[in-house]
């Protein structure tokens, strides 16, 4: 398989980039490059700039944020919090095991979501279900407190 369809293949199991026709998913590729890490290799470190974001095409890695632990494989992404808020890294992730991924950096990304507006919208949807899923992650953790009734954390005081 060519870079091409394996990188175009890894897109379109990134929840992040759901919904994309083959051609957005063609430029979004054009930012990026593959990279390998070895079995034990730092990808990224806490505190790190938040210069890219990365899609695991084949193996796996860990990522550790502050002791807790969570499995990424094929298909996995990390990094896009950082690349679109031009803030520093919040976790450590490293290889599990022999990592072939694509790292898109953050100027080509912010560049074509500037031209795309479409994709952008399509990627807030993307990060709104993944906030949705560390609020559930949270949940369990803390014991359900934070939503119980009566509770509610998000912005919907506004009625929005």
């Amino acid at each position: 398989m060519d870079e091409m369809t394996v990188g175009i293949a890894a897109l379109e199991r990134t929840p992040l980039f759901a919904g994309l026709d083959r051609e957005d998913l063609q430029k979004v590729l054009g930012c990026g490059q593959r990279v390998s890490f070895e079995r034990g290799q730092a990808i990224v470190e806490r505190w790190d700039p938040g210069d890219a974001m990365y899609i695991i095409v084949s193996g796996a890695a860990e990522v550790d944020v502050g002791g807790r632990f969570h499995r990424l494989e094929r298909g996995g992404f990390f990094g896009e919090m950082a690349v679109l808020a031009s803030e520093r890294r919040e976790a450590t992730v490293k290889a599990v095991e022999p990592v072939e991924a694509l790292r898109i950096p953050a100027d080509g990304l912010q560049a074509f979501l500037l031209e795309n507006p479409k994709v952008a919208v399509g990627m807030l949807k993307s990060l709104v279900e993944r906030l949705r899923e560390v609020q559930d992650r949270l949940d369990t953790w803390i014991g359900g407190v934070w939503s119980s009734p009566g509770r509610r954390l998000s912005g919907d005081a506004c009625g929005c």
